[in-house]
């Protein structure tokens, strides 16, 4: 009898190529939909039917306000920058497939996700890198080692372009859809309207330069993030950055890229995941934001919990609320929230 397996299954290419794969290895594969209250369901049973598979929603609304949205905005009011998919994956995603598989007795989940498990020297699961162009371990870094004892990535070591392949050889809808790069609760991507439709969001304040000087007026402090150069409407004879966010007085803080760079960047809320522990200063490549590539740096723990990051090159524009991913070559060690 076919294991079976729990797979997130949307109406996007990676989730029903991750199917076809897992077919392929014998599994007995059982699609589950995530709803969040916004629609897109369709596409999701219309893969799960062209592949056969048993299809399930779970309703994660309510979940996904407690653990992501009120925190993004509270984030936001606190004027940091968060990152929502990295919180959604160990609170709301991963809990909800692995609801389903322990209802059903399946032992693992899997996702469309471009990332690999692996076996660490202790023989237990470690997160490893996917493939360079379109690795996901970023995203994946909050997740605890006993859940990915119990995770499968298909896709784990393939380029997207293969992906896109074998879905079109497989004759699935989705071939051909392209890569979704929204967060899922604001599909129109305009995040200050999402949060003033939340109420209690800031008013216009100044714009001010390191010293105080007032360089004109904000829409908002929700509107902008650390390094942020367009859209500010400040004239200058050369490029403006927003290099510093003050709630407690309303000011967003500009300059020409003085004091937007960091030797020393600390996080906090530490999610180890490496075979061994943090013991003493530990030479990694840190990841400070998704879509950066990695720079070397010294790991150094702190007391409460804490680390430091000592870059080894200035890094540009550290902002609080993203993730700071710590690597060894391919290893996944761990993840901290900037502060």
């Amino acid at each position: 009898m076919a294991e079976t397996v729990v797979l997130g299954l949307s109406g996007g290419v990676d989730s029903a190529v991750a199917a076809l794969r897992l077919r392929q290895a014998g599994y007995e594969v059982v699609g589950l939909y995530l709803d969040v209250g916004l629609g897109g369901e369709e596409a999701a049973a219309e893969n799960a039917r062209r592949l056969g598979l048993d299809f399930h929603v779970a309703q994660v609304a309510d979940q996904l306000e407690r653990h992501v949205c009120r925190p993004f905005y509270e984030a936001y009011l606190a004027g940091r920058t968060p990152i929502p998919c990295a919180q959604c994956n160990p609170t709301v995603k991963f809990p909800a497939l692995l609801r389903l598989a322990d209802q059903l007795g399946a032992r693992y989940v899997a996702t469309g996700h471009y990332a690999r498990v692996g076996r660490g020297q202790d023989g237990k699961a470690v997160l490893l890198r996917g493939p360079a162009g379109n690795d996901q371990s970023y995203l994946l870094s909050r997740l605890s080692r006993d859940t990915l004892e119990r995770v499968l990535f298909p896709l784990g070591d393939t380029p997207k372009t293969q992906v896109r392949r074998e879905a079109e050889q497989a004759g699935l809808p989705s071939a051909r859809k392209p890569d979704s790069m929204e967060i899922c609760f604001i599909p129109d991507q305009d995040y200050p309207a999402w949060l003033d439709r939340r109420g209690g969001t800031p008013p216009p304040g100044n714009f001010v330069d390191r010293e105080g000087n007032v360089l004109g007026t904000h829409k908002g402090y929700h509107h902008y993030t650390i390094g942020q150069r367009r859209g500010l409407g400040v004239s200058s004879t050369a490029r403006l950055f927003v290099t510093a966010i003050r709630p407690e007085t309303n000011e967003v803080v500009l300059s020409h890229g003085e004091g937007l760079t960091a030797e020393l960047v600390r996080c906090e809320q530490l999610n180890w995941l490496g075979d061994f522990p943090l013991e003493g200063p530990l030479p990694v490549q840190a990841r400070l934001r998704h879509s950066r590539t990695a720079q070397d740096a010294l790991l150094v723990p702190l007391e409460n919990g804490r680390v430091e990051l000592r870059m080894e090159q200035p890094a540009r524009a550290p902002t609080p609320g993203q993730l700071a991913v710590f690597y060894q070559g391919e290893l996944v060690l761990g993840s901290g929230w900037i502060t």
